[in-house]
């Protein structure tokens, strides 16, 4: 455990990085807990760290759905702590990188943003991002008897808060990036998440902004962190245990905002069509408009949009 961050810089944010270590070192032998005032991007710098431990500096970060051969094709015999787990936050992330180069910025107590590395050999990558998600939405969002959700999903990687008022039924509130890396005879995992906190002053979002305060008022970033930590972990190495499975998949369906709705996607397979759930390896399932068979889209670098309703 250790926090980077000089006193002076936290007058109003305590993170309680030691408390959230001893929770987490059992789930995760080794794991590093830092807080840094400032970095260009969480993910970006646990990938230098996995480059570096591998020898392969410029080796090129790759994405579930779209991996190549998993087997190691680094530098062997190198020491347990060259894939030592970590959870690194910063409060304020001036290039924080989303999917496809998007920027995601993060400013102190605004924005939660941190990324969590760790060595995984799942059987299949697929779904991650959902079961990621899944995790966050559920311990922020805790499924209410007979009441709707409210954080709700979309494919693959987005949180939103519904809102029948907005546009695509909802607004954003956060996302996930999940990148890796070879290191040895291991796959390094790095989980890049970005929440939005509290309400900031934003323009030109053809999603719209939503943040946790709209959820919870009570809300801090170091709040945030401390209820989403270890349910993440939990949900990661239960992910490589046993899959996305028929449970995520039926979670999935009670928070999915694209569900029966018209959607374009970047996909070679398919262009558009009506959005039908995902399957139990969170591949996402559309169909056509006249009722065809439905064609399974993997994640990776496809992109999906919800059409105006009246295009629906």
């Amino acid at each position: 455990m250790a926090d980077m961050t000089p006193p002076h810089h936290l007058p109003h944010l305590q993170w309680g990085a030691e408390a959230l270590w001893k929770r987490l070192d059992p789930l995760l032998p080794g794991i590093t807990v830092e807080v840094l005032a400032r970095t260009d991007s969480t993910n970006t710098r646990l990938l230098d760290r996995a480059r570096q431990a591998s020898g392969q500096f410029r080796a090129m970060p790759t994405r579930p759905g779209g991996l190549d051969d998993l087997r190691s094709r680094g530098p062997r015999g190198r020491r347990l702590v060259d894939h030592q787990p970590g959870l690194l936050v910063a409060e304020h992330q001036t290039r924080g990188r989303g999917r496809h180069g998007r920027d995601w910025q993060g400013s102190a107590g605004a924005s939660l943003t941190f990324s969590l590395s760790l060595a995984l050999a799942p059987a299949d990558w697929s779904g991650l991002s959902l079961a990621v998600g899944l995790a966050l939405a559920e311990v922020l969002d805790p499924p209410g008897a007979g009441s709707p959700a409210r954080l709700v999903l979309k494919w693959p990687n987005d949180l939103w808060l519904a809102d029948a008022d907005a546009p695509g039924g909802g607004r954003k509130l956060g996302g996930i990036l999940i990148e890796t890396v070879n290191v040895g005879e291991h796959r390094m995992c790095v989980i890049g998440i970005g929440l939005n906190v509290t309400p900031q002053a934003h323009s030109g979002l053809s999603h719209g902004y939503a943040c946790l305060r709209e959820l919870d008022p009570t809300t801090s970033a170091p709040s945030a962190l401390a209820r989403v930590a270890e349910p993440l972990v939990r949900a990661v190495l239960a992910f490589e245990r046993e899959g996305l499975g028929a449970a995520g998949q039926a979670a999935w369906a009670r928070r999915d905002i694209l569900f029966g709705r018209a959607i374009t996607t970047t996909s070679a397979d398919c262009d558009s069509g009506i959005a039908d759930g995902v399957d139990e390896l969170g591949a996402l399932r559309v169909r056509s408009a006249d009722g065809g068979a439905a064609v399974r889209v993997v994640s990776g670098e496809v992109s999906v949009r919800l059409n105006p309703p009246s295009a629906a």
